[in-house]
Formats: C-alpha cells, sequence, structure tokens
C-alpha cells in the first residue's frame, strides 16, 4: 500500500509541477501592453480575413483582428474588431484596405493615412471609434477588370455590326475607291516629269537674272552716291545755289530801286502825254483856235453871266 501511495503522489507531484511550468511559462510571455480597441465598418467582400488576423501600419504589426461580426443596426454591413498599439499613429483620416500575404491568400488589415485630417482619433472600449474602410487593389482591379470586360464586350459588338454584309460592301467600295486614287496618284509624276525637267533651265535664267538685278544694284549704288556728291557740292556755302540765291537777292534790289526811282518819272510822262492829248483834240476840233485862241466858256452857278433859264 506504501509503494502505491509514493507512486500516486509522485505521479500528482509530477502534474502539479507541469501545470505550474505551464502557467508560468504563460504568465512570462503574455503580453503586457494595454491595445487600443476600433471597429472597420465595411460593406465589401472580405475574402480570406480570420481572427488573429495581422493589423499592419504601413507594412509595420501593431496589432491584431479580435473578431468579426455583422452589425445588427445596418443590413449588409461587416464590423471588423481589431487591436491596436496605443503609439500607432491612428488619426481622423487613416483609412484600412484588405491586404493579402503572398499567395497564400492570407488576408491581413493594412492601414495607412492621407494626412488630410491629422487629428488623433481617440478610442476606448466604452465608446469604440470606427475606421474607414476603403477598396484594396484587388478589388479595384476587379472593378476596373469588369469595366474592361463590359467595354470588350461594347467593341466586339460594333465590330460584328460593321462586318455585316451591307457594310462589307461599302468597305470594299471604299478599298475600290482608295485604290483609284492611288492610281491617279501615280499618273501626277509622270504629268510633272515636263516641268521637273525644265527646272535646270529655269534655275539658270533666274540665276542670271539675279546677277543682272545684282549689277543694276551695284550701278544704282554707283548713282545714288553721285547724286550724294552733287546735292552737298550744291549745298556748299560757296555752290551754285548759294550763288543763285544772291544773285537773286541783287536783281531783286536793282528791280526794287527802279521801281522807285522811275515811278515818279512814269508819272509826269502820262501827265504830259494827257495834256498833249487834250491839246491835239481841240486843235482838230477848233483849228480857229490857234489864231483866234480858244474860246470862253460858259459861265457856272455862282459866276457872273449865268443864266439860269
Amino acid at each position: 500500500m506504501e509503494n502505491k501511495s509514493h507512486a500516486f503522489m509522485a505521479g500528482l507531484f509530477t502534474i502539479v509541477l507541469l501545470a505550474a511550468a505551464v502557467v508560468a511559462g504563460l504568465w512570462f510571455n503574455r503580453d503586457r501592453i494595454e491595445y487600443v480597441p476600433y471597429q472597420i465598418a465595411t460593406k465589401q467582400s472580405i475574402p480570406g480575413l480570420n481572427p488573429q488576423a495581422a493589423v499592419r501600419y504601413r507594412g509595420l504589426d501593431v496589432g491584431k483582428v479580435d473578431d468579426i461580426t455583422f452589425n445588427p443596426g445596418e443590413v449588409g454591413q461587416i464590423l471588423v474588431h481589431i487591436s491596436v498599439r496605443p503609439d500607432t499613429p491612428i488619426t481622423q483620416s487613416t483609412f484600412a484596405t484588405l491586404g493579402y500575404q503572398g499567395v497564400t491568400g492570407i488576408a491581413y488589415i493594412q492601414l495607412d493615412d492621407d494626412g488630410s485630417k491629422p487629428v488623433k482619433l481617440e478610442s476606448a472600449p466604452e465608446r469604440i471609434a470606427r475606421i474607414e474602410m476603403r477598396p484594396s487593389i484587388f478589388d479595384q482591379l476587379q472593378n476596373r477588370g469588369l469595366a474592361i470586360l463590359q467595354q470588350t464586350e461594347e467593341v466586339a459588338s460594333r465590330i460584328n455590326n460593321l462586318l455585316q454584309p451591307a457594310n462589307q460592301e461599302k468597305i470594299l467600295a471604299a478599298f475600290d475607291s482608295i485604290g483609284s486614287a492611288a492610281s491617279q496618284l501615280e499618273a501626277i509624276p509622270r504629268q510633272l516629269q515636263p516641268t521637273l525637267s525644265r527646272m535646270p533651265a529655269l534655275t539658270a535664267q533666274a540665276q542670271q537674272t539675279l546677277g543682272s538685278l545684282n549689277t543694276l544694284s551695284r550701278d544704282a549704288s554707283g548713282l545714288l552716291n553721285n547724286l550724294d556728291r552733287l546735292s552737298t557740292n550744291l549745298q556748299q556755302p560757296d555752290g551754285p545755289i548759294a550763288t543763285i540765291s544772291n544773285t537773286a537777292e541783287r536783281v531783286g534790289a536793282v528791280a526794287e530801286r527802279l521801281e522807285y526811282e522811275t515811278l515818279p518819272l512814269a508819272t509826269d510822262v502820262r501827265t504830259s502825254l494827257r495834256s498833249l492829248n487834250r491839246a491835239l483834240d481841240n486843235l482838230s476840233e477848233r483849228p480857229q483856235s490857234v489864231l483866234f485862241g480858244a474860246p470862253r466858256s460858259a459861265p457856272g452857278p455862282g459866276e457872273p453871266g449865268f443864266d439860269s433859264k
């Protein structure tokens, strides 16, 4: 009986010792950091995301996913409960996306910040703050892939409509028109060949004309130089223009002198001529006046012998 009791005590001691070792290991290895809770609300699909998945801020591990539930207050909305380190710079402009690790397809939460609202987002267990979730790169590729497929289908439909028999006839007619236009374009160089063959002669004539123009330009330049010299000579102080001007001034002075000196003489000559004309008129009318003198004129008003009758 003593052997059995000793074996029982030894077994019990071993079990207690193992349990104590496990509890001590858990106690020393437990995380003493107090994580801050946040919620991520989204209506997007989150394939591959499970509880205990990693939460990363720009590639750095800052927490984990605690739970994934549906929002009972809004149909179709998923709430992802996460816990992050208190030193993580979570702001009002922080947003979450869904990332995947390699080719395994294991999803994780990727946090990032666009810097539009750099104000720290406070959160507590009694009032958990929410972080916006945006479409991931795979969601964007999926949406754009669907848009590309729709556009491809539309292009294929238009190509099918373009290849209908009626359109094929129009296309063939257009090709025939293009062929005719190409044939006409081939005939244009042959038509231009005579003109092109005369181009060297025209070029030579043009060069001769340019030479003649250069000669004429040089002659005109010489003529202009001669005219400039002649103009300079004429405008000199002792030049012809100055001489002619002085001569004109002298002639004007002589003419003015003649006018002042001969004007009284001309006046006397005109008076004498008028007196001579009157004498000749009286002589022709009364020749007897030479012998008897000029007849006396009749008395005028106020003179003696005046008769008003």
